[in-house]
């Protein structure tokens, strides 16, 4: 069945998203260093204050944006939220989560502290709700992410609903636990859906030998606009060990199953988007059509565009107002 366009909870919502979609004057980043016990490590994370911050003395209600898999807390800067920031009153707070898929590691080598799920919930939100004017509770606070961060906006949302008002899923790989799933079950039968799913949606094109060299030497050289000792690499941000390894972690960490297990009453609001050329749209449609025949509420967007820089600039815009206008509503209700 075919998905359409955009699907709301509220008419209210779809018209009070289209005034915050022109620009701003963008917004100072700061760059926040801290120490985060749940991976034993010296973290970063980028923070944007609204215009107002510093001359009021309100508290604010937070974004937090979750970046994908080889990329850092610097991207959302870089994909125009400074921007947008300006045209809503919140605090948008842009977290370093290395290659993690923002989840508890199964196995650690190396020494390693893998707990990332712990390290977003409890360091990173922590940190920020003692050091800023935030609203901290459910009504204030939204979560969103791009690709891995997608996942991760939806798995730690749905895993902690007391935590956010909203969720979203930008470009997300919605389908990673999941899909590690099938391959523990059985490897054979998930190349096999891989390659059926590949037909059906599109898949990337095959890598040329450029692209695989400058793959490499990525991973093993730091990235200067990181700058987290340690933590600068690919190699260095990938951990050692293995996230997933069992069938019951899969499901404790699968969108599609801690969607159907949280009470109705307790779900936050779930927002996802996908361009109609990315090849994560099928996982996109197949959670939003689960959210359908459970008459769970939802809104969902698609238009042109791939896996790529333009969608993101773009339709990132878009996901902000519609949750900032769902913080709104909630904040409201406690009134």
């Amino acid at each position: 069945m075919k998905i359409p366009k955009l699907l709301c909870s509220s008419l209210l919502l779809l018209v009070c998203i289209l005034p915050y979609t022109t620009f701003a004057k963008p917004l100072p980043v700061l760059t926040i260093e801290f120490e985060a016990p749940a991976v034993d490590r010296t973290m970063k994370y980028n923070i944007i204050l609204p215009a107002e911050y510093d001359e009021s003395k309100d508290r604010y209600p937070v974004l937090y944006l979750l970046h994908g898999l080889t990329s850092n807390y610097t991207h959302w800067a870089r994909m125009g939220v400074p921007k947008y920031a300006g045209r809503f009153d919140m605090i948008v707070v842009m977290p370093d989560g290395g290659n993690s898929w923002y989840v508890n590691w199964s196995k650690t080598e190396d020494g390693q502290k893998n707990a990332w799920e712990d390290y977003m919930i409890n360091d990173v939100i922590g940190h920020v709700d003692a050091n800023y004017r935030t609203i901290a509770r459910r009504e204030g606070r939204a979560i969103n992410g791009l690709s891995m961060g997608g996942y991760g906006a939806l798995m730690l949302g749905l895993r902690h609903p007391e935590m956010f008002t909203s969720i979203a899923s930008h470009s997300g790989a919605i389908g990673y636990a999941a899909d590690t799933r099938g391959g523990i079950e059985d490897p054979e039968a998930r190349r096999a859906r891989n390659a059926k799913r590949a037909a059906r949606w599109g898949s990337r094109p095959k890598p040329t030998e450029a692209q695989i060299e400058a793959w490499r030497l990525r991973r093993i050289t730091p990235d200067r606009a990181i700058g987290i000792a340690g933590f600068s690499s690919q190699i260095e941000r990938s951990p050692s060990g293995s996230a997933l390894t069992t069938i019951a972690e899969c499901d404790m960490y699968d969108p599609f199953k801690l969607v159907l297990q949280v009470p109705r009453e307790d779900l936050p609001h779930i927002h996802v988007d996908s361009g109609t050329e990315d090849f994560l749209i099928g996982s996109a449609r197949d959670f939003a059509q689960v959210l359908r025949e459970n008459t769970i509420a939802y809104s969902y967007a698609e238009s042109k565009g791939g896996h790529r820089p333009d969608y993101w600039t773009r339709e990132v815009a878009h996901s902000m107002a519609v949750q900032y206008n769902v913080i709104q509503r909630s904040l409201a209700e406690l009134d």
